[in-house]
């Protein structure tokens, strides 16, 4: 049975709050989240204008504690004061106590269904300030904090996160709560994009429409970062999923919001439609790849590769359609031109035109075709392609998170120094994470982990497993390397002697 292939919004309800709507026939919006300590009211109301000045939507906070909940009346009163609009979002993870209480002052709350207790009614409390208020709820799963008893049954999986999902909306179902947000956030973006997938899915069976916040986790920084959360955004804003979006990077805040744009602005361009006669080789939840060859960049291109070159403005659906209409089953190289002299742009603009394919194992190759950037700046780029969709690993990866009020040290300066030491490692993952709240389950597919456990102290870890535990900050990168050292992972970076 043949279908259409096109650019279109998958079809949700509208959510308000503050002002902004959500879903419905409303523009996707852009969210950051403030990295200053909350209980510090005047260095977090000066970072919200900050982020509002940058054109943020959406602002979330961390509150997760009784200091950081009660700094949230004084932080409000501040910016409304002020003039300033701009929807604040109250992050919450452990205490119901804490999620109510921000109920009452902020416009919307998150809580994370792995870490927040449903019993004794405390999710119909919330509800019901949250109605009484008009605020909005967003139930936001993480990948790496499921609740144990969804983690025994599901695993860490996309399914996990779904069943987990669904739970909490099925409650504020039977609430007849309907101002709700969901998120199925993953530092993997293969796991991010199924589990989005799955999740369509399984509210679509029960007649569920709620609006989807989409976001990659611990993208980290950089062109890096940008490119990481391109392919995993891109992938499912190409698909129609999701109606707001954060772009996650360790650095400042308000430097997510411009790229949060870029990739808004660039996917509202989409036209072009293209029949595909039969979707059988192809299944949108789980990874299956065409071919065993290689993935390649374009300067490793052999016969044995079709190289398909896309010239709509809907790029990604032209490259599907030609793959899945065609009985020539040779690996694939997506090629695409970009005129833009800006490295950034170029970047993220090729992660959403080919990371869909990618994901889903439809081609094994990438060339862009950039005429103004250098040779290197374009191999950097689609290695960079390659391995944010998880299909070639030529790098250190860092699942770095981006830092919020619960960060306890410098994260920024941290992982340029980490980068600094350990880049020249190939096939090694290392999270560098704020704080325990989710670092250790976030970075669970890492090889090893940098996570905060107090003010400047930090913990090591291999895998799941901890190795050493509060070390201080100034001995704390020495000490990963020992361990990467001890287990037979470093070696010495390569360097090129010149004689005369």
């Amino acid at each position: 049975m043949g279908i259409t292939l096109k650019y279109s919004r998958r079809a949700t309800h509208e959510v308000c709050f503050a002002g902004v709507k959500v879903g419905g026939d409303n523009p996707i919006s852009v969210q950051s989240m403030t990295n200053t300590p909350t209980a510090d009211v005047e260095r977090t109301v000066a970072q919200v204008v900050s982020i509002a000045n940058e054109g943020a939507d959406i602002v979330r906070l961390t509150a997760q504690g009784k200091r950081e909940g009660e700094a949230l009346q004084p932080i409000m009163e501040s910016l409304r004061g002020q003039g300033v609009s701009t929807a604040i979002v109250a992050d919450i993870h452990f205490t119901p106590e804490i999620a109510m209480m921000a109920a009452e002052v902020v416009d919307k709350v998150r809580i994370n269904p792995g870490n927040f207790r449903t019993t004794n009614g405390e999710l119909s409390r919330l509800i019901e300030i949250c109605r009484r208020r008009g605020v909005a709820l967003r139930i936001g799963v993480n990948h790496g904090s499921l609740a144990k008893r969804i983690f025994d049954e599901y695993g860490d999986t996309p399914e996990g996160m779904v069943a987990s999902a669904m739970e909490f909306l099925r409650m504020c179902r039977e609430e007849q709560f309907d101002n709700v947000v969901v998120s199925m956030k993953s530092s993997n973006t293969r796991v991010m994009v199924h589990a989005y997938r799955l999740l369509v899915e399984a509210m679509e069976r029960e007649g569920m429409t709620y609006p989807l916040h989409l976001g990659v986790t611990e993208a980290g920084d950089g062109i890096e970062g940008r490119i990481k959360s391109a392919v995993g955004i891109g992938a499912l804003l190409a698909d129609g999923i999701g109606d707001t979006l954060r772009v996650s990077l360790t650095e400042d805040p308000e430097n997510e919001v411009p790229v949060g744009r870029m990739i808004v602005d660039y996917i509202a361009g989409r036209e072009g439609e293209f029949e595909v006669k039969s979707l059988e080789r192809y299944s949108p939840t789980s990874f299956c790849a065409r071919t065993s060859a290689k993935p390649i960049i374009h300067s490793e291109i052999t016969p044995q590769y079709r190289v398909l070159e896309a010239h709509s403005s809907n790029p990604t659906h032209e490259w599907r359609a030609e793959i899945l209409n065609s009985d020539d089953n040779a690996p694939v190289v997506l090629r695409r031109r970009y005129d833009d002299s800006d490295k950034e742009r170029v970047a993220i603009y090729s992660a959403m035109d080919m990371g869909q394919l990618l994901i889903d194992g439809l081609a094994e190759g990438v060339w862009v075709d950039a005429p103004a950037l250098s040779e290197e700046e374009i191999k950097d780029i689609e290695l960079m392609l390659l391995q944010a969709s998880r299909l070639r690993f030529s790098r250190t990866e860092y699942i770095a998170c981006p830092s919020c009020g619960r960060t306890l040290y410098d994260i920024q300066a941290t992982l340029a120094q980490i980068k600094a030491r350990t880049s020249h490692l190939k096939d090694l993952k290392i999270g560098v994470m704020g704080c325990i709240v989710n670092g250790p389950g976030e970075m669970a597919d890492a090889d090893y982990g940098y996570v905060g456990s107090s003010p400047e102290h930090i913990t090591l870890y291999r895998g799941r497993e901890v190795v050493e535990r509060n070390i201080h900050q100034s001995e704390a990168i020495d000490h990963l390397i020992d361990i990467i050292k001890r287990d037979g992972r470093w070696h010495e970076p390569f360097t090129r002697y010149y004689g005369v």
